[in-house]
């Protein structure tokens, strides 16, 4: 894995920081620390970091905002850390854009695999994805088919960049609705079926289709299957 970055540290406990601090740096990371949201932003305008580790609970501010703020100029995937583990706490938070979080207190092992897991998986989501005549454009969430701005919805455009991601391999309805939603899906929600048909509407005339899996899910993949 690239080390050569950094990554950012937000947090307002100095034995917090210091536990996260020792770890990473044994793993061989490059680090840089804030106690405050305004050191966050004055370390960010200088250099964008691999990942940021944020706690939401910040002197000078709710990590809420600024990562709603962040969001705005910046994909950087960003771990969530939290002492309020409520289901409604960790949804605004994964909807404002956080990528993954982990209430405290917490095992420092599994912090590790945590953090080790969104440097992964954003080693491969460059800023811009393309397949063909398609284009997604992350930051700004939209997407083109031949440069003609599909027009999704944040639900449709945060479905179809799963697809993106996994083209030809079939991605099971709950796993999309974890991704998507944010939680566990409820018996007999259709939010994803809906989804799914809206985004294969939109993607007439691109060669490429979503494709039911029976027992397994939906499938992105090039043309479309005959029954």
């Amino acid at each position: 894995m690239n080390k050569q970055g950094y990554l950012l540290l937000v947090e307002d406990d100095r034995k917090v920081q210091a536990n996260n601090k020792k770890l990473l740096e044994r793993r061989g990371y490059n680090l840089k620390h804030a106690f405050s949201l305004g050191e966050a932003r004055a370390i960010i305008s200088d250099e964008t970091p691999q990942a940021i580790i944020l706690d939401l609970q910040l002197p000078d501010g709710n990590g809420i905002n600024f990562l709603h703020e962040l969001r705005k100029t910046s994909n950087v995937p960003v771990l969530i850390l939290t002492a309020i583990g409520t289901n409604k706490d960790i949804l605004k938070g994964l909807k404002a854009g956080g990528d993954d979080y982990l209430s405290k207190p917490y095992d420092l092992e599994v912090f590790l695999t945590r953090v080790e897991a969104l440097l992964r998986r954003s080693a491969i989501i460059p800023n811009t994805l393309r397949i063909g005549p398609l284009r997604l454009e992350i930051a700004s969430g939209k997407a083109y088919l031949n440069d003609e701005d599909m027009v999704l919805t944040q639900k449709e455009f945060a479905l179809f960049q799963q697809f993106v991601q996994y083209p030809g391999k079939a991605l099971s309805v709950e796993f999309l609705y974890e991704k998507v939603w944010g939680q566990n899906i409820v018996e007999e929600d259709s939010s994803v079926k809906n989804a799914v048909y809206r985004l294969r509407k939109k993607l007439s005339g691109s060669g490429y289709t979503i494709n039911s899996e029976r027992g397994e899910g939906y499938c992105f993949e090039k043309g479309m299957k005959l029954y």
